[in-house]
């Protein structure tokens, strides 16, 4: 039996090109599914910050004709590859893609993303055209892609090559949907037709995730919980109604992590490794984290805890800024890793300034210092106003850091809060969106940490919880199987 076919489509994948968790899962799930025997392909723009990157490139295609409206456009194609010689293709096209940022400047979005994108996911159908790889299915991530499924639908009707092809869509955030001008149709050589309330049209606009919720036979989301929220008004930012037409054809698979790269035991990243029967190694990390931040020594023999975010409302920071005066009258440190919103880079560089022993800031990204706050941080704050799964959460089990979340999304389906009576559970998480109750859940873990046998306990709790890939990708080829007999059903 020949291995299921698979092209993997993303606008970023670790660790050729990242600016979020969508990276991370396009990097490692394809991993996982070629363990599993799948025969993946991976495919993304060649950006300049692969180029930057220095990774190793090989020309493999040159001279890809993409029609781009009423013009054909030259790309080249390039090779490289993931881990154990999976491939993984660049499209290049300098004008659209050789710039300082994937989608846009601090200012915005760049104004010809529907060209870009529209070239990206137009060059990914011909570059299955030409290489020895027919595949069985499109597995497509975020409004990037969206347009995709609409593609294939309609090829489908004329061309016997990709009569077989099915899609599933991965939806990693609804507030992200690709808005364009109608004139991206034509763009896209997609009929009039599919300009409609049923197909891509969106208030006198075109909508790039629409595209791919409607067109793909399958589609999911990246945890249970937030594939039941995204059907509600609270979170479906106005395509609740067509997700909740396609429930039947919507799921939710929690993401998996990348152990190879997130496991105390080997990180290479961190002052010194441990495991849940050697945390010696743990307390190591705490004091070189005080360093990196040039925080107090002091501070060691209280709780530090870490935040690595964007730095943005949805992440929850207003319910942070609401409980800082309570939260610097105890006797811990925080230290803080991202950058966002200038309300929020603000405040805390005002409080950084005012609290320099107790508060440590970086604006940045900075891949080596979230290994060093994982390791070093004895609790993670995640107080999101919504959250599709979340990754650093899982993280911060592995590491022994103890989470306090908002029980939605992927927070609420990996987090299971403790209870000092059965000494079950991995963090502490709070219910409704208000500063009391996150100031509620972080008063009741600080009261555990002062208690060492129950914090102990809670710890080898978290330690022990599997996020690994491996489940997860099980999840995905039970849902390209479905796609494909939804395809041969009609």
């Amino acid at each position: 039996m020949e291995p299921l076919k698979v092209l993997f489509a993303s606008s970023e994948v670790v660790p050729f090109a990242k600016t979020g968790g969508l990276a991370d899962v396009a990097g490692s799930l394809p991993k996982a599914l070629k363990k599993l025997g799948c025969d993946v392909r991976v495919v993304l723009p060649l950006y300049r910050m692969v180029r930057l990157g220095n990774f190793p490139l090989h020309k493999r295609l040159a001279g890809l004709p993409v029609r781009l409206g009423g013009r054909t456009l030259e790309v080249d194609v390039y090779e490289s590859e993931l881990a154990d010689g999976l491939p993984v293709y660049f499209v290049e096209r300098d004008e659209l893609f050789d710039r300082t940022y994937l989608y846009g400047t601090p200012r915005g979005d760049y104004f010809d993303n529907d060209r870009r994108f529209v070239l990206f996911c137009r060059a990914a159908l011909g570059l299955a055209e030409e290489l020895p790889f027919r595949p069985d299915l499109f597995h497509g991530h975020d409004w990037q892609t969206g347009l995709i499924p609409a593609l294939l639908h309609f090829r489908r009707l004329r061309d016997p090559f990709w009569a077989d092809t099915a899609s599933l869509f991965t939806i990693h955030n609804m507030a992200y949907q690709g808005l364009f001008e109608p004139d991206i149709l034509p763009l896209a050589d997609l009929p009039w037709e599919a300009y409609t309330p049923a197909g891509l049209e969106y208030y006198g606009a075109v909508n790039l995730l629409k595209s791919g919720i409607v067109y793909s036979q399958i589609i999911n989301t990246v945890s249970r919980k937030y594939s039941r929220e995204i059907q509600t008004e609270e979170y479906g930012y106005g395509l609740e109604g067509i997700l909740t037409f396609r429930r039947n054809d919507l799921f939710g698979i929690v993401n998996g992590v990348d152990y190879e790269a997130w496991d105390p035991q080997t990180d290479p990243l961190i002052a010194a490794s441990y495991g849940p029967d050697r945390l010696q190694g743990k307390e190591a990390c705490k004091a070189d984290l005080l360093r990196e931040f040039n925080l107090s020594p002091e501070q060691a023999a209280h709780p530090v805890l870490g935040v690595i975010s964007r730095l943005a409302d949805q992440k929850g920071f207003d319910l942070l800024a609401a409980v800082m005066d309570r939260l610097l009258q105890q006797d811990l440190s925080l230290v803080v890793l991202g950058t966002g919103e200038e309300k929020y880079h603000s405040l805390f560089t005002e409080l950084a300034a005012r609290h320099p022993r107790k508060i440590g800031l970086r604006l940045a990204y900075d891949n080596t210092l979230a290994h060093k706050i994982e390791a070093g941080s004895d609790m993670f704050l995640m107080p999101s106003r919504y959250e599709p799964c979340g990754l650093n959460q899982i993280y911060s089990l592995k590491y022994g850091t103890i989470p306090i979340v908002r029980a939605t999304g992927g927070l609420d389906d990996t987090i299971t809060a403790f209870d000092r009576e059965t000494r079950g559970g991995t963090g502490f998480k709070f219910q409704a969106y208000r500063a009391d109750d996150f100031w509620q859940s972080l008063a009741e873990a600080l009261a555990v940490y002062r208690n060492p046998d129950l914090w102990k306990t809670l710890r080898r709790n978290a330690m022990a919880a599997d996020y690994s890939w491996e489940n997860s990708a099980r999840e995905y080829v039970k849902l390209y199987g479905l796609a494909r007999e939804r395809l041969a059903g009609g």
